[in-house]
């Protein structure tokens, strides 16, 4: 693609092979030129504004973070400089622990996300989604004993010798996708949503289903629309808090809509000519940073 998505940036090196290089991961951590993604909560370390600028310090300017943060999960490398993620959520001010912090403040990613350059948004992403990981995985999944990380972050072993079970970062894989028929695509909305918002039907993949089988069946399940012609569109990290978003086109081969209240608040037709800027059929468009709303845009322009 031209244009990844939002925080789906390909120009981080993940250099997995030298995870397991102990030696090299404390000298990295070491190098003055090494860069510090804190994370507070969920929460991005941001200077805010017109044009927001995510905060990565040097560790040359703000090694007392990573004092602080005790682990550090090796990210990769950006023009063979590192980064590394830290978590500073067991702390209540942590814009008091280095003075570089108190250059920004800690905000939700998705009220800035399509503001900042694709890809510091990318490395945010990122390290919120690894680091959510390892708050939901401090215990064994099996037997119930204390983990710790390995594979600078990017592995958790279970301290128990009995056990010793081995646990990587997981993502939730889910579909979302637009359908169409001829020249009007099928929309919905869920009530939390903001009035007159409508988006693009979506859902996780369940165990032993693939991903076309679940695009159907999600369709058929919110809509009763059966559809046909399913095919690959592209792909997006979205660690909110931790999925993977696997976009599809589809063709419907039914028009009535029988949506089900459990999962939509409606869902109703539009045309192109609605949907595009200044149509009047749509009140509130999805998130810009969404891959919902790039799948709806690139369908309004033909593709």
């Amino acid at each position: 693609m031209q244009q990844p998505n939002f925080y789906a940036s390909a120009r981080l090196d993940r250099a997995a092979h030298r995870r397991g290089d102990p030696d090299w991961l404390e000298r990295l951590r070491r190098d003055p030129t090494t860069r510090i993604i804190p994370i507070w909560r969920s929460r991005s370390l941001v200077v805010t504004g017109e044009q927001p600028q995510a905060v990565m310090p040097a560790v040359a300017t703000a090694a007392a973070l990573l004092e602080h943060a005790g682990e550090a999960i090796f990210m990769g490398l950006i023009d063979e400089i590192a980064h590394v993620a830290i978590d500073l959520s067991h702390h209540d001010d942590p814009l008091a622990l280095a003075p570089i912090a108190r250059s920004g403040e800690f905000v939700d990613l998705r009220a800035v996300g399509a503001l900042l350059s694709r890809d510091e948004g990318s490395m945010l992403a990122y390290a919120r989604g690894i680091l959510h990981w390892h708050r939901q995985t401090r215990f064994c999944g099996v037997c119930g004993s204390p983990t710790e990380l390995r594979e600078a972050g990017h592995l958790r072993v279970c301290t128990n010798p009995a056990c010793a079970a081995h646990h990587f970062p997981r993502t939730d894989p889910a579909v979302i996708m637009l359908v169409s028929r001829g020249d009007r695509c099928l929309l919905g909305r869920k009530s939390e949503w903001p009035d007159g918002m409508y988006s693009t039907l979506a859902g996780f993949v369940e165990p032993g289903e693939s991903l076309e089988n679940a695009v159907a069946r999600e369709v058929m399940e919110e809509t009763g629309v059966a559809i046909s012609n399913i095919r690959y569109h592209s792909s997006q990290p979205w660690p909110f808090p931790a999925s993977l978003m696997l976009g599809f086109y589809a063709t419907a081969e039914t028009e009535e809509i029988n949506y089900d209240p459990a999962e939509l608040e409606h869902a109703r037709w539009f045309t192109r000519a609605e949907l595009a800027d200044g149509g009047a059929g749509i009140r509130h468009r999805p998130r810009s940073d969404s891959i919902a709303r790039r799948l709806i845009e690139t369908w309004v322009a033909g593709g």
